[in-house]
C-alpha cells in the first residue's frame, strides 16, 4: 500500500487480534498467514515500480481487458481448486493485481468505457468487489478500478460512454455489490475504512450523473446501510459525516425514499442522533455539518405527509421545541423543521400538539425578537423571519377550538404587542418588496426601449427577485394579519387597521398581496384542493 510505504510488518502488527481476510479468508494455519505476508509484499514491492508507459489506444485497450478477463477467471478457478493453499494462487493473485495496476489508464478515456461493456469487463470488475482478498482491491485504488470509472469529471467528459458505463453498473447490481462489500470491511483497520469512504465516492458520483438512481440504490439495502451506520455507537468520523451526506442526497425531491426512511424507521435514528445537539454545539465544522445535513434529511421526509405522523409519535416535536429553548447552534435548524413539520393541511396534527407542549411560549419570544445569535449560524434575518411567520400561519389555519382561542389570545396579550411587530415586519417587507418592484419596472421599460422581448424565463428570473426580496414572507404576513382580523376578536381586527391608516398603508395593497399569495397556492396539490384554499382566502380578504 502507498500509505504504509515499507512498513509492511507493521502494517500485520496493527490487525492483530482481528480475524484475518484476505489469502488465507478460509484457512488459518501458521503457513497461511506467512504466505499472506509474501503476497502483501510483492504486491507492495510492484506497488513501487513504476511501469513503463505504452501508448494507449482502442486496440491496446482491447487486449488489457482481455488479458484481465483471463487473469481473473484463473484466480477464481485456482481459488476454488486450493481454498487451503495460498501457495497455488499467489501469483496468479499478482498476476491479476499487474493487470488491475494497467487498467486505471482507461479511467482517464471516457470514451472508450464502451469497450468494458461490449467486452463483458463490468460483470468481472463488478466480481472484484467480492474477492475474498479485500488487499486486492485497496491498491492503489480502493475497490480498483470502480471509483476512477465513476470519478464525476470524468463522467461529463464523455456523456454517451458513461451513460453506457452506468447502465451496466446498474444492471450488474452495482450498489447492492459495493454495500454488500462494505459489509464485509472493519473499519478499525484505517485501509478498510478508507474503502467504505471511497465506495460512498462511487455512489455519490453516480448519484450526481443520474439523480434516477437513488430510488434503485435505496432499495438495494443502501438506505438500511447508511441508517444502521449513522446511528453505530462509534466516534464521530469522516465515514459518518460522507454517511449523513448521502442520506440527504438520497432524499432529495424523492417520495419513495423518503417512503423507505419511514418504514425503517428512520425518523426515530434521526432524531436520536440530533438529540446531541439539544444541549452541546457540534465540536467541530465538520461536526457541524453533519448535524446540518441530517437536518435537511428531516426536512425532506416530512414532506411526506406518511412521515409526518412519525415524526409526532416520536415526539420530535418535544426535541424541535426543548432545542429552541436551548439556544445552541441547532435552534435554527430546529425552526426549519417545525416549520416543515406543521405547514399545510397534513401539519394539522402537529400544530395542535404543539399548542399543547406550550410550544406558543416558545415560538412568540422568536417572533417578538430575531436573535442576534443567527448570524453565526449562517442564517439571514430574512429566513428566520419567514420560518417564524410560516410557523404561526400554519397554526392560525390548521388549530381549531380550544388550541386556537391560545393561539389568538397571545396576539391580545400586553395591549396587543404581537400586532404591533406583525405590522412593523409587514411595512419592513412590503418596502423592500416595493423598491425590487420598482427596479424590476425600470429594467422592463429598458427591455421594451430597446425593442427586446420579455420571455418567460426573464419573468421567472423577477419573480425569484421578488422573492429574494422577501415576497413570500410579506404574504405570509398579510395572511396572519387577514386571519387574526377575521377571528372575530374586535380588539385585533380594530388594532390592525389603525396601524394601517396612522402609516399610509391600504387595504387595497394587502388585498392585492393577498391575491397573488391565492393564486400560487398549492403546489404539487390537486385542483379541488387548491379551489377550495384559493375560496377560503379570497373569503378572509372580503371581510378584511
Amino acid at each position: 500500500r502507498e500509505e504504509d510505504g515499507g512498513a509492511g510488518g507493521g502494517e500485520d502488527d496493527s490487525r492483530g487480534g482481528k480475524q484475518q481476510k484476505g489469502l488465507s479468508a478460509r484457512a488459518e494455519m501458521d503457513e497461511g498467514t506467512g504466505d499472506r505476508k509474501k503476497v502483501l509484499e510483492k504486491l507492495m514491492d510492484q506497488d513501487e515500480e513504476e511501469p513503463e508507459a505504452e501508448p494507449v489506444d482502442e486496440s491496446s485497450v482491447k487486449k488489457m481487458i482481455l488479458t484481465f478477463e483471463k487473469r481473473s477467471y484463473k484466480n477464481q478457478e485456482l481459488r476454488i481448486k486450493f481454498p487451503d493453499n495460498p501457495e497455488k494462487f499467489m501469483e496468479s493473485e499478482l498476476d491479476l493485481n499487474d493487470i488491475i495496476q494497467e487498467m486505471h489508464v482507461i479511467a482517464t478515456m471516457p470514451d472508450l468505457y464502451h469497450l468494458l461493456v461490449e467486452l463483458n469487463a463490468v460483470h468481472s470488475l463488478l466480481g472484484l468487489l467480492s474477492h475474498e482478498n479485500t488487499d486486492i482491491l485497496s491498491l492503489p485504488h480502493p475497490f480498483g478500478l470502480s471509483g476512477e470509472l465513476t470519478d464525476i469529471d470524468t463522467l461529463h467528459e464523455s456523456e454517451e460512454g458513461a451513460e453506457v458505463l452506468i447502465d451496466a453498473l446498474l444492471e450488474g447490481q452495482v450498489v447492492a455489490l459495493l454495500v454488500q462489500n462494505m459489509e464485509r470491511l472493519d473499519e478499525q483497520v484505517k485501509e478498510e475504512a478508507d474503502g467504505i469512504y471511497n465506495t460512498l465516492a462511487i455512489i455519490e458520483n453516480m448519484a450526481e450523473f443520474r439523480p434516477g438512481l437513488c430510488t434503485e440504490a435505496a432499495q438495494q439495502g443502501l438506505m438500511q446501510w447508511l441508517l444502521k451506520r449513522i446511528k453505530a455507537k462509534m466516534p464521530f468520523d469522516a465515514n459518518k459525516l460522507y454517511c449523513s451526506e448521502i442520506l440527504a442526497i438520497l432524499l432529495q425531491n424523492n417520495d419513495n425514499t423518503r417512503e423507505l426512511l419511514g418504514e425503517m424507521d428512520g425518523i426515530d435514528v434521526l432524531l436520536q442522533q440530533l438529540s446531541v445537539f439539544k444541549r452541546h454545539n457540534p465540536a467541530t465544522p465538520e461536526e457541524q455539518e453533519m448535524m446540518e445535513n441530517l437536518f435537511d434529511g428531516l426536512c425532506s421526509c416530512l414532506m411526506l405527509p406518511t412521515n409526518r405522523d412519525r415524526f409526532l409519535r416520536g415526539e420530535g416535536l418535544q426535541l424541535m421545541n426543548l432545542m429552541l429553548r436551548e439556544k445552541k447552534m441547532s435552534r435554527t435548524s430546529a425552526l426549519k423543521v417545525l416549520d416543515h413539520g406543521m405547514i399545510g393541511p397534513e401539519g394539522g396534527d402537529n400544530c395542535h400538539k404543539f399548542v399543547d407542549i406550550l410550544g406558543l411560549r416558545t415560538i412568540f419570544p422568536l417572533f417578538m425578537k430575531t436573535p442576534k445569535k443567527m448570524k453565526k449560524t449562517g442564517t439571514s434575518e430574512k429566513e428566520h423571519e419567514e420560518h417564524v411567520c410560516s410557523i404561526i400561519a400554519s397554526m392560525l389555519r390548521n388549530l381549531k377550538s380550544q388550541q386556537r382561542s391560545r393561539l389568538l389570545n397571545k396576539f391580545t396579550e400586553n395591549d396587543c404587542e404581537k400586532v404591533d411587530r406583525l405590522m412593523e415586519l409587514h411595512f419592513k417587507y412590503l418596502e423592500a418588496v416595493q423598491q425590487a418592484d420598482k427596479r424590476i419596472e425600470g429594467e422592463k421599460h429598458e427591455m421594451v426601449r430597446r425593442g427586446e422581448i420579455l420571455d418567460d424565463s426573464m419573468e421567472d428570473e423577477f419573480y425569484l427577485r421578488r422573492l429574494d426580496a422577501g415576497l413570500f414572507v410579506l404574504q405570509l404576513i398579510c395572511y396572519i394579519m387577514v386571519e387574526i382580523s377575521n377571528s372575530g376578536i374586535s380588539q385585533l381586527q380594530q388594532r390592525v387597521h389603525q396601524i394601517l391608516n396612522l402609516r399610509g398603508g391600504s387595504v387595497k395593497v394587502v388585498r392585492h398581496i393577498m391575491r397573488e399569495y391565492a393564486e400560487s397556492i398549492g403546489d404539487g396539490k390537486s385542483e379541488e384542493f387548491k379551489d377550495a384554499e384559493r375560496k377560503r382566502i379570497m373569503d378572509l380578504m372580503d371581510n378584511f
